[in-house]
Order: C-alpha cells, then structure tokens, then sequence
C-alpha cells in the first residue's frame, strides 16, 4: 500500500489536474472556436457596447437565480435521503461542474457528486441526479416541442414530410425494440436494473419531486429569457413571444443532439444560426449571445467550482 502523504499527493495532483483541464477546455472554446472568431467576438461586444452597469448587473441576476433554482433542486432532491444544507448543494452543484466540463453530454457530473458521499448513498445520489436531470429535460422538451410547432406553422421552412414520417416512424421503431431487449436482458445502471430504477423514480417522495420539477421549469424561463435579453442588448427588433418560439425550438434541437462539453456551444451555435436566419437576425448576433450564455451560465459558475474541486476530501465511510 502507498503511503498516507504520498495518496495525499496524487489526490492533489488529480484535483489540479482537473481544475486544469476545465480552464484549458475553456481556453480551446474562446479561443479556438471555428465558428466564432475570438477577436471578432470581443471586437462586435465593443462596437455594441451593451455591458453597461445596468445590463451586466441584470445579466448576472439572472445568472444567480438560474443556479440558486439548480443548487436549491439539488438540496430539494437530496434531502430525503441525506439532510444537505444550501451550502453543502452550492458546493457539490459548481464543483460538478468544473469536474464534468470535458465529459461528453457533462456525464462525469453523476460521478462528482456521488464522490461527495459516503459509500451507502452513492447509487442513490446517481439515481437522483439522473431524475434531477430528467426533470430539467421535461422542461426542454415540453417548452421546446411547443415551440417547434409554432415555429414550423409561422415561418417557411423546407421540410421533406415523407421522410421526416419514415425517420420519426424509424425512431420509434428503434425505441420499441430497445425497450424489448432491455425488458429481457438484465441491463443495469451502476448495480441497479431497469425495474430498480423505475420503482426508485416512482417512490420518491412527491412532494420533492413536484418542488424539483417547479424549480426546473423556473430555471428553464429564467436563462431562455437571459438569451432574449441579450438579443434586446444587441437591438434586435423582435418580440418576446416570436423570439421565444425560436429560443425554446433551438433548446430542443441542440439537447436531443449528443455532444463533449467543448462541442456543446458549437452545436447549439449552428442550431441557432440556422433557426434565427430564417427570421432574418444577423450570424455574429446570435453566435455572440451564445457565448456570453456560456461564459455566463458555465464558466462563471466553473471557475467557483473550481474552488470547491481544489479543496474537496474524500468523505469517511462510517462502518
């Protein structure tokens, strides 16, 4: 066995190598970013000139309260199994984060929070996130497949119907016979099988869940009308209504469409650009109020993460 100070050392090493890995994946984005020119970006800011002190205080209000609804729906959701105080869920939330920045879709965040926990608890923490993340994708779906479908009837976009059918009835198809194999094989997420899952889902406790699903949805109104300001800032002349039936369409789009953390803007950046050329606002507008989304919503929150992965013990299992 290695010795104390010497496991000390390479768990040092793992926690800076991670904080590292998270700056060095933001670098890459801004400054490497093949759809949006790091200096053009800072450039067209300063040419619009829209951080005064009133907007950015705005914009970082709204910051605060969309991670205030996420680290509150994290204690929300943890609390029946193991009592959490805010500051313990500000902690476990940020410093997620910062450890799941280049995993693809964020997945290394279930790891990081279930390492916040002793032994017992861990594959129930797992199973909370995922119904944490469950309810933030109910959110995207049920906004975004409305928005879809209002985006579609009000503007012209060329759509092959026959092969949008075969493709969906494909998809289904594809959906019914996975479900089939998973009901008769013993598939397992992380110890539990499917069944385990579902009956875990649906014992937790209501009340939790319906508090976490409201606080989802507050998230969810919070950051979509964050980007509708940004377009405000920027002088785009549209509606609030017209501009969120393409923000929440653009939600859906880029969510269903799998992605590393440091693609995840790119892709959402692409969606967008297609969707709002269609209604006639500029690439750089668009691509810009995703950046500053990200800087906002993720690399803010990361770098006090940061923080919480530097100084983060492994907790003692007590048995």
């Amino acid at each position: 066995m290695l010795p104390y100070k010497t496991k000390q050392f390479f768990f040092g090493l793992i926690k800076l190598s991670i904080v590292c890995g998270a700056f060095y994946i933001i670098y890459q984005k801004l400054i490497n970013n093949p759809e949006l020119d790091f200096h053009t970006f800072i450039t067209f800011l300063l040419k619009k000139d829209i951080f005064s002190l009133k907007n950015t205080l705005l914009l970082l209000f709204l910051t605060f309260f969309n991670w205030f609804f996420e680290i509150l729906k994290w204690q929300t959701l943890v609390t029946p199994i193991k009592k959490i105080s805010f500051k313990n869920a500000f902690e476990q939330s940020l410093g997620a984060l910062t450890a799941s920045l280049f995993t693809p879709n964020r997945i290394g965040e279930y790891g990081a929070k279930a390492i916040y926990y002793t032994s017992n608890y861990r594959k129930r923490i797992l199973l909370i996130n995922l119904l944490g993340n469950m309810m933030q994708m109910f959110a995207t779906v049920v906004f975004g497949v409305i928005g879809l479908c209002l985006f579609i009837a009000r503007y012209p976009i060329n759509i092959n119907y026959y092969k949008s059918v075969q493709f969906l009835l494909i998809g289904l198809l594809v959906i019914v016979l996975v479900g089939f194999a998973l009901q008769k094989t013993k598939f397992t997420i992380k110890g539990f099988s499917l069944k385990k899952v579902k009956r875990f889902i649906l014992d937790f406790p209501k009340k939790s869940s319906i508090i976490a699903l409201f606080l989802s949805i507050f998230r969810y109104l919070i950051f979509s009308f964050q980007f509708y300001l940004l377009l405000q800032f920027f002088k785009v002349d549209i509606s609030y209504f017209n501009a969120m039936i393409v923000i929440t369409s653009m939600y859906l789009l880029a969510s269903v469409i799998p992605s590393i953390f440091i693609f995840d803007v790119i892709i959402k950046g692409s969606v967008a650009i297609y969707l709002f050329s269609i209604i006639g606002i500029n690439e750089i507008t668009i691509l810009s109020s995703i950046t500053i989304m990200w800087l906002l919503n993720f690399v803010l929150p990361s770098i006090f993460g940061s923080y919480y992965v530097i100084h983060f013990n492994l907790p003692k299992d007590t048995h």
